[in-house]
């Protein structure tokens, strides 16, 4: 990751010099500002090392303060992806070098013979298999040690002129809240018109078709002659639609808040939907303590809605599911073996989990590329 960093921001330095007209452009500077901010975060996280905030909360509002930082920035970029990108460039195209001479300077030209450590000369296979092993270790040996502190520092530059003061935070934050309230408010009205409608649709009609049969067997009791057959079928029919009905409520109770979270926890919830799921299944769960109520709903149809989307849709022969929480977060992870491709944007059961998620202002990710796998990723705040 440290080479492909400071490879990335050689190439990127490259590209913002070339770019030199387009700078005064405040979009496209903050865009290209963003993507570096994002990239530098994801190496000093990496790396173990607290980064400043960086939220990119509101990369698309920004005002003229925030643009002048990413113009700014754009120079500085230059210098230091160019000074601390060369040296990752130097390695890897060495390694190649050695990796090409030491099997192969038999078949160069004399006069054209791979070098090895800068300007020695490859004229026989002593030369190759004692210089060229020999300098890849050494190199691998740079790129071990040397590299990752170059790629530490350029995001650390990138992270300190990109960083938003302390008010630009806030109103980043508040505009990520008023976004997800929004999101919360949307989903909630849904699941209540849905709620609506399964018990309009489903329940009541059956209940009103009960009420109707009992009418009929009662008024054919006062009947004369009686029908007793005609009776028993339709005190056979009540008590069926009784029975699909109460399953009904069941099954619309249980999508509001499933009783097994209130009867055996959240890990006997997980347990019980990873072993009801038509993939097979490995389930990991680590020490979850006490998560409150509406982390748990969210967790447990978080895990059921990904695992019936692998059912459904994955091609997968496998899946696994790990719990964990450490310290006030609660983490998900959910793959499969599929034949990936997956998109929340596609309207799938995904983009359901990230409403869910960002209503408790947690964190869903979706790494699926085509052929897969697929892995869900979810981090919920449960220290309330």
């Amino acid at each position: 990751m440290t080479v492909r960093y400071l490879l990335g921001s050689l190439l990127s330095a490259v590209v913002t010099l070339a770019g030199l007209p387009l700078w005064p452009v405040p979009r496209l500077a903050r865009f290209w500002a963003a993507r570096h901010r994002s990239r530098a975060t994801r190496v000093l996280a990496g790396s173990g090392s607290p980064p400043r905030q960086a939220d990119a909360g509101a990369d698309g509002d920004g005002d003229g303060e925030r643009t002048a930082r990413a113009v700014l920035w754009l120079p500085v970029h230059v210098v230091t992806g160019l000074v601390l990108g060369l040296p990752a460039l130097l390695c890897v195209g060495n390694i190649v070098v050695a990796s090409i001479a030491t099997p192969l300077w038999w078949a160069f030209p004399l006069a054209d013979r791979p070098r090895l450590f800068v300007d020695i000369p490859v004229p026989d296979w002593t030369t190759a298999l004692t210089l060229g092993p020999l300098q890849i270790v050494l190199l691998l040996a740079v790129a071990r040690w040397v590299l990752p502190p170059l790629a530490r520092l350029h995001a650390r530059i990138c992270v300190a002129v990109l960083s938003y003061r302390t008010n630009e935070q806030l109103a980043d934050r508040v505009a990520v809240l008023t976004r997800t309230r929004a999101e919360v408010l949307d989903a909630h009205g849904a699941e209540l018109r849905r709620i609506e409608r399964d018990l309009h649709d489903g329940t009541q009609a059956r209940l009103v078709a009960i009420a109707m049969r009992l009418a009929v067997a009662r008024d054919a009791f006062t009947d004369v002659p009686r029908d007793d057959a005609f009776v028993e079928g339709l005190i056979r029919e009540a008590h069926e639609g009784v029975e699909e009905a109460m399953a009904e409520l069941r099954t619309v109770i249980r999508s509001v808040y499933p009783p097994i979270l209130a009867d055996r926890g959240l890990d006997g919830a997980l347990t019980a939907v990873t072993a009801g799921c038509a993939v097979p299944v490995k389930l990991e769960l680590g020490d979850l303590e006490r998560v409150p109520a509406a982390v748990a709903a969210v967790a447990y149809f978080t895990v059921a809605e990904a695992l019936t989307n692998v059912s459904k849709h994955s091609g997968a022969t496998g899946a696994g599911v790990r719990a964990g929480r450490t310290a006030d977060r609660l983490s998900l992870v959910i793959c499969d073996n599929g034949h990936g491709g997956a998109d929340d944007r596609q309207g799938t059961g995904l983009a359901g989990i990230r409403r869910r998620v960002s209503a408790l202002d947690g964190t869903a990710t979706v790494d699926s590329p085509a052929g897969g796998p697929t892995t869900v990723t979810v981090e919920l705040p449960c220290g309330w």
